[in-house]
């Protein structure tokens, strides 16, 4: 059995392009990864391609099958309790479109091992901007919104919007995560808001991303909306919610 204390949750919808791949290229690495699929359904066959690869992958690929497409956020939630329940010390969100680079995995985790960060959020924005084959009026409204978001709720962070993460469980253990609200890409914001507010060291990785080149994007003006739009309300529901706290004598 191969052993490991980091498991990286990818959630699936129709990414039968590109599963197989970003599945072996995470298994390539030499450090040992986990991977935990959250499939939405998809009609492409993903599923299939991931239940062939638990064949050859048994101790170390697993999946959850959803009824149908229910979100990001509600993805990662699925995950992040799965993962928890198994007892994994470091748990990582990535894109199964290889936009987050899997060779960046062990940095992250060198990130919250070594340089003591509790979460480790692979940042586009932290070195300028750090985005490749982007149309120019994505990458200023990816890079103008996080400026926004910082604007809006003081949070400390480049890239607020950043999906390509990896949290000691501790994090996701002290946060509650049936109060997380949103269920698009506000989500990530509100994840590194609660985590921020509840005292947890945030250290943001340079990394490249690179914009998918086989299948469909899954970004569309309603989810860029929520995101813009849902921090003001979560800026003000902060000002009357007590966040959990990080013990104040932990060993992490």
């Amino acid at each position: 059995m191969d052993i490991s204390d980091s498991i990286v949750i990818i959630p699936t919808y129709n990414e039968k392009e590109n599963i197989e791949n970003i599945i072996r290229a995470v298994f390539g690495l030499e450090k040992c990864f986990h991977i935990l699929i959250i499939e939405d359904n998809s009609p492409d066959g993903t599923a299939s391609i991931v239940k062939q690869l638990q064949q050859e992958f048994p101790d170390r690929l697993f999946m959850i099958e959803r009824k149908g497409k229910l979100g990001l956020g509600t993805a990662y939630i699925t995950g992040f309790k799965w993962c928890i329940e198994h007892k994994y010390a470091f748990i990582f969100e990535m894109d199964a479109d290889f936009s987050h680079n899997p060779n960046d995995l062990p940095r992250l985790y060198k990130a919250c091992t070594v340089e003591g960060g509790d979460m480790a959020i692979g940042s586009r924005y932290i070195t300028g901007v750090n985005v490749v084959n982007w149309p120019m009026g994505r990458i200023l409204m990816s890079f103008f919104a996080s400026k926004y978001v910082r604007f809006i709720t003081g949070l400390p962070i480049q890239d607020t919007t950043a999906g390509f993460v990896c949290y000691r469980r501790q994090v996701l253990e002290t946060i509650d995560l049936d109060q997380i609200q949103f269920k698009g890409y506000a989500f990530q914001i509100e994840m590194k808001f609660t985590a921020y507010k509840s005292g947890f060291k945030i250290i943001e990785v340079p990394v490249i991303f690179i914009n998918r080149e086989k299948g469909v994007s899954k970004m569309n003006s309603s989810i860029f909306g929520e995101a813009v739009f849902g921090v003001i309300s979560m800026k003000i529901g902060s000002w009357f919610r007590k966040y959990p706290q990080k013990p104040a004598t932990s060993n992490w």
